[in-house]
C-alpha cells in the first residue's frame, strides 16, 4: 500500500509538470511563428519609421536628436553589400566609351524624397545642383504646384509612390496595398502618377512589404506609362522590385545609401561620405535624402566640395538600365 501511494504521488507530480509545460511550449511556438512571418530588420524599422513622419511635420523645425540606429542585421548587410553599379546598357556604346560621364571622382544620383507640402525648402533644393532629382508624394497638398515649378525650372521629377510597409507605419492616402487586386493596384498606380505632372520616373515611399511581393510589383510596373523608369528605394533587403522591373523590361536602378535615417548633421555627413565612397569605388551611386533642415545644411556645404573633387551629379533618367 505504501508503495502504491508513492507511485500515485509521482504520477500526480508528473501530470502537474506536463500541464505547466503545455502553455510554455504554446507560447514558444506562437512567438517563433510571429518572428518568422512578421520579422523586420532594425534598418527596415528605422527607415519606415522615419518615412512615416510626413515632411510637413518637419518643415521649419530642427528634428530632435535621433536615437542611434541599431547595428544592421546580417540579412540587410548582405543585401546592401550585393548592390553594385547599374547593369550595363542593353545596347552597349562604342568600345571604350560610356553613354554618360562618370566624372573623375564618380557619379552620384541624389534624390530628395517626400516633397509636395507647404513650407518645404524648394528654393534651397533647387540651389543645390541642376541635376538634383525631386520625388513628390502624390498625396501632397502642393504636389501639382511643386511638379509644375520644378519642371519649368528644368529639374527631373519623380512620383514618390506610397506603398505598404511592414509593421504599423502608415504610408499615407492612396497607397498601394498587398490586399488590393491587380486591377486596383494598376488603377491606383496610374492615379498617383497622374497626380504628379511631368514625372519621368517612380520610386517607392515606404513599401517594405509591397516591394517584396512579386504580384504587387508586377501590377505596379505593368501600369507604368511607356518609357517611365522605377527606382527601388530599397527600404528592405527583401525587395525584389528592381529584379521584377528588369524582367518586365522596365528601366530601373537601386538606392545605395540613405542620407538621413538619422537626421543629425554628423550622421548625414557620415552617410554622404559613404555615398561618395561608393560612387568612387563603383563609378556610380544613388543616394536618397529628405528636406530636413540638417540634410539641407550638409548638402549645401558639401556638394560644392564633392564637385571640386571631380564627382558629377546626374539625373536618374541618365543611369537607369
Amino acid at each position: 500500500m505504501k508503495r502504491r501511494a508513492g507511485g500515485e504521488r509521482r504520477t500526480s507530480f508528473q501530470t502537474i509538470l506536463l500541464l505547466m509545460a503545455i502553455p510554455l511550449v504554446g507560447l514558444a511556438i506562437f512567438f517563433g511563428w510571429q518572428w518568422l512571418n512578421d520579422g523586420i530588420t532594425p534598418k527596415e524599422a528605422a527607415v519606415e519609421t522615419r518615412k512615416a513622419v510626413t515632411s510637413s511635420d518637419l518643415v521649419g523645425v530642427t528634428p530632435p536628436e535621433p536615437v542611434p540606429l541599431a547595428r544592421e542585421s546580417e540579412e540587410t548587410e548582405r543585401a546592401d553589400a550585393a548592390i553594385v553599379a547599374p547593369r550595363p546598357a542593353r545596347k552597349p556604346a562604342s568600345p571604350g566609351k560610356r553613354d554618360f560621364d562618370y566624372g573623375a571622382g564618380g557619379a552620384i544620383v541624389l534624390i530628395i524624397d517626400d516633397l509636395g507640402f507647404e513650407g518645404q525648402p524648394l528654393d534651397d533644393i533647387m540651389a543645390l545642383d541642376p541635376n538634383v532629382n525631386c520625388a513628390i508624394l502624390p498625396n501632397g497638398t502642393r504636389a501639382t504646384e511643386f511638379a509644375e515649378r520644378l519642371n519649368e525650372a528644368g529639374f527631373e521629377v519623380l512620383c514618390h509612390l506610397p506603398m505598404q510597409p511592414r509593421g504599423r507605419q502608415r504610408p499615407g492616402a492612396n497607397a498601394i496595398l498587398t490586399s488590393m487586386s491587380d486591377e486596383e493596384i494598376s488603377r491606383m498606380t496610374r492615379e498617383n502618377i497622374e497626380a504628379v505632372p511631368h514625372a519621368r520616373g517612380v520610386n517607392n515611399h515606404m513599401g517594405s512589404l509591397a516591394t517584396s511581393d512579386r504580384r504587387v510589383m508586377e501590377s505596379v510596373l505593368r501600369a507604368l506609362p511607356e518609357g517611365m523608369y522605377f527606382i527601388d528605394s530599397r527600404t528592405t533587403g527583401r525587395s525584389i522590385a528592381a529584379d521584377v522591373a528588369r524582367e518586365l523590361d522596365v528601366r530601373t536602378a537601386t538606392r545605395h545609401v540613405f542620407l538621413d535615417d538619422d537626421a543629425s548633421e554628423r550622421a548625414v555627413r557620415r552617410q554622404l561620405a559613404e555615398l561618395a565612397a561608393a560612387a568612387s569605388k563603383n563609378g556610380l551611386a544613388i543616394g536618397i535624402g529628405h528636406p530636413y533642415p540638417s540634410t539641407m545644411r550638409v548638402l549645401a556645404e558639401e556638394m560644392p566640395e564633392l564637385r571640386a573633387r571631380g564627382f558629377r551629379f546626374l539625373r536618374a533618367s541618365e543611369v537607369v538600365r
